[in-house]
């Protein structure tokens, strides 16, 4: 599990998957999440503009990534 650091309150889940290189750019969110199947703590999420906060847990495929 990876954990991600961030300095303000949260950030979007389109974000974490630009920042960790999943994505090119933040208009490939919405097709991303349509073709993959990616959970928020336990939940499939679907939206781009999700919010993550600390302690958050993100599954992408076999990647899980904890907001910190």
């Amino acid at each position: 599990m990876k954990t991600v650091k961030i300095t303000t309150e949260y950030i979007t889940l389109q974000q974490l998957l630009k920042m960790e290189n999943i994505i090119s750019s933040g208009g490939a969110a919405k097709y991303y999440l349509v073709e993959n199947e990616v959970y928020v703590n336990g939940e499939l999420e679907q939206r781009r503009g999700r919010k993550l906060y600390s302690k958050d847990q993100i599954k992408v495929g076999k990647d899980e990534f904890v907001i910190e």
